[in-house]
């Protein structure tokens, strides 16, 4: 069973207002803040909404609702530009017109866009932690903010903002960044009141979406051009390093590797490299390089047993890779920290 709910969002705070009054709750206003929790009936947590200058302003939510619930917004207004970050479980998207709903994953986000006679509708499931930031802009509000720089940005961006009437639909999605997940945390767990609050919160704001604009220009480009980490991306490398570390004698190679984490060979090596400035198969190497100096100091392996425990099959080209990191070969170094655990012994 699901319940559907209609708001408004021209206002950004008539987001929290249309929603508090649905779910028959009381609301908390400020003059820039509005902010309600969900009845114990509805479920938990709480809907935020934060405004700006210039249009500018953020709607926070973060609830686990008992019932699916579908919200849909005013027909035949124009709605704010949204740039939604979500970073929980996954939530639904659509134009009114449309058959069917997208997803917007964890660690997604999107842009939206609708027109006065097509618009959005969400569908928010339940039993499940929902946490999104969404980023609203009245873009005939804002365009006071922007005219002076519209002649010295990216032509596709001046299309969006100068849409200021809602002509034209549009929608865009991808993995947010490192840098955007971030400043959202920052955001949201700022312990500031009064005016230092506010803008602290409004910079915050401007700096995700900056940091926003400047990855959809990089998605614009061809992949292997792209230079923007994304959270999810980043994720994924850390799953790679932890089955390095857990298989290291039995690695397979780079393209099982990026399979196994959800993504391509090419994606991952660049991500090793803006993360570890390397290849991933240069940290592998000297990963298993590092694992045998540990070895070599404290277990009782012999070098031909430790050459195979880190996944070098020739104790030779072991030995010439160890001299190469450390300068001497792996016997030398075995037999000096053998001796200096000797010489500690008889200490």
């Amino acid at each position: 069973m699901s319940e559907e709910i209609n708001i408004h969002d021209y206002n950004i705070k008539d987001v929290v207002k249309d929603m508090a009054k649905s779910l028959n709750v009381d609301f908390d206003e400020t003059a820039t803040e509005c902010c309600f929790r969900l009845p114990e009936k509805v479920g938990s947590g709480y809907v935020r909404a934060f405004e700006f200058d210039f249009g500018l302003g953020v709607v926070e939510t973060d609830y686990l609702l008992k019932e699916e619930l579908r919200i849909a917004l005013e027909k035949g207004v124009i709605h704010p530009l949204k740039i939604m970050f979500n970073r929980q479980s996954g939530f639904y998207h659509k134009f009114e017109d449309d058959k069917e709903f997208t997803e917007i994953k964890r660690l997604e986000n999107s842009i939206a866009s609708s027109t006065s006679k097509n618009n959005h509708v969400f569908r928010i499931p339940a039993d499940i932690p929902i946490c999104i930031f969404s980023i609203e802009i009245n873009r005939k509000l804002f365009e006071e903010k922007i005219e002076s720089f519209l002649n010295e940005m990216d032509e596709d961006l001046v299309t969006l903002f100068r849409d200021v009437n809602g002509i034209n639909q549009f929608y865009y999605k991808s993995y947010y960044s490192l840098e955007i997940s971030k400043f959202m945390e920052e955001f949201t767990q700022c312990e500031l009141t009064g005016f230092m609050k506010h803008v602290y919160l409004e910079g915050k704001v401007y700096e995700i979406l900056t940091h926003q604009l400047q990855q959809y220009l990089d998605d614009l480009k061809e992949p292997q051009k792209r230079t923007i980490l994304r959270k999810a991306t980043m994720e994924s490398m850390e799953e790679a390093v932890a089955i390095i570390e857990e298989e290291l004698d039995s690695i397979e190679n780079v393209v099982d590797l990026a399979k196994r984490v959800g993504l391509n060979q090419n994606t991952l090596q660049q991500g090793f490299k803006q993360l570890y400035k390397t290849s991933v198969n240069e940290y592998i190497r000297n990963f298993r390089i590092e694992k045998a100096k540990e070895l070599l100091e404290t277990s009782t392996l012999n070098i031909t047993e430790i050459t195979y425990k880190v996944g070098i099959n020739s104790r030779s080209y072991f030995s010439k890779l160890f001299k190469k990191r450390f300068g001497i070969s792996p016997k030398q170094y075995l037999d000096q920290s053998r001796n200096k655990k000797e010489d500690n012994k008889s200490a």
